[in-house]
This record gives C-alpha cells, sequence and structure tokens, in this order.
C-alpha cells in the first residue's frame, strides 16, 4: 500500500497521488526519478511496497529499466480512462493492456508477522523482493484501479500549469483540484497574489 502521507517537496519522491499505480506515473515530473537504483530503492520503500528496513541490496540496474517500462503502460491506460477511452491507438493500449495483464500475474511478495524492537509485531518480507513480485503488487494496483468504476470516476489530472500529473480525487465534495496543495496549490495561489498586486497598482 502507497504511503498516504506524501512528501510535496517538488524534487523528492511523491507520495500523495493516492494510489501505488499513480504514485508511480508521478516519478516522471519534474523530472525522470527512477534513472539509476538509488532512486528506485527510495520509493521502493517510501512507496510502502516492502516494510520499512527491507534489504534492497540484491537489486541490480536492470530493475530501472523494468519500472519505467511498467509506469509507460500504465500511463497509457490510465490516460485513455482520463479522456473516456478514445482508444486512437488501438495497437499501443492494447500492449499496454497486455503487458500490464502479464506483469500482475507474478506473485506478490510474501509478508509475514514478526516481533518489532517493542515485541509488538510488525511486517516483515518472507525473503529478498523479486523484481517481477514487487512490479506485479503495482500492477494489480493498477487493474484495480481501472476495473473499479468508482475509483476511474475519481481519476484527476492536476491543474496546476505544466504539470502532467494524475491523482485520486477522494475529497469531501471532489473538489481536490492540484497534484498537491503544498506543490502546485501553492504555485497558484502565489500566482494569483502576483496578478491582484499588479492590477492594484496605479
Amino acid at each position: 500500500m502507497a504511503n498516504s502521507a506524501g512528501d510535496a517537496h517538488p524534487h523528492g519522491p511523491r507520495f500523495d497521488a493516492g494510489r501505488l499505480c499513480l504514485d508511480l506515473l508521478a516519478t516522471t515530473h519534474p523530472a525522470e526519478r527512477l534513472d539509476s537504483l538509488a532512486p528506485l530503492r527510495a520509493w521502493i520503500t517510501g512507496s510502502g511496497l516492502v516494510p520499512p528496513g527491507t534489504a534492497l541490496g540484491h537489486a541490480d540496474p536492470s530493475w530501472p529499466a523494468a519500472f519505467r517500462e511498467l509506469r509507460g503502460h500504465v500511463e497509457v491506460l490510465v490516460r485513455a480512462c482520463l479522456d473516456g477511452q478514445p482508444r486512437q491507438d488501438t495497437g499501443r493500449h492494447d500492449l499496454a493492456l497486455a503487458r500490464l495483464n502479464a506483469a500482475a500475474r507474478a506473485a506478490p511478495p510474501a509478508p509475514r508477522a514478526v516481533p518489532g524492537p517493542d515485541g509488538t509485531l510488525v511486517r516483515a518480507p518472507a525473503g529478498p523482493p523479486a523484481c517481477t513480485a514487487l512490479l506485479a503488487a503495482v500492477a494489480r494496483d493498477a487493474v484495480d484501479l481501472l476495473t473499479d468504476p468508482a475509483a476511474r470516476a475519481a481519476l484527476r489530472r492536476c491543474a496546476g500549469d505544466h504539470c502532467p500529473l494524475v491523482y485520486l480525487d477522494t475529497s469531501r465534495g471532489r473538489r481536490r483540484r492540484w497534484c498537491s496543495s503544498e506543490v502546485c496549490g501553492n504555485r497558484e495561489r502565489v500566482a494569483r497574489h502576483r496578478r491582484r498586486a499588479a492590477l492594484a497598482r496605479p
């Protein structure tokens, strides 16, 4: 499950889109964030794909490319939902759907309950998580999102200028406008203030 607390720093990982698969889409903005192993490991941990403290030293250089590939397929399908399923490029859409379903078939990491430092039970992986299993967890989240009419209806594009991010609007009254109030929302408020100040000048 994705981290719901979120990290609103414009240059750090973002976990405020409301779904794990949408948080993966956010790794392209404002720049590519999955271009090497270190940021991918940070994203895997920060997203909640693995319990805190899970060792990912076995990850190899093929992992970032695999996550970027899945991200591309998820983006094709999510954008099609937002556009009302136009499927103008049917071949691309069908390929993305086939690859998503193939990725979702792999078994996700098996969790187990173990005593933590204070004796309470915490989640721990049964073994080192494989790349295919982690991809499967993201793919299954995307399948759940894309096949749930209520979730699809809550998909939104950020209203911020030049922001391509997509999020799930679970706000009261469905009035959320930005991917993040602290990032795009704050930029819009600053821009609005400047426009008012300019109009007030003699």
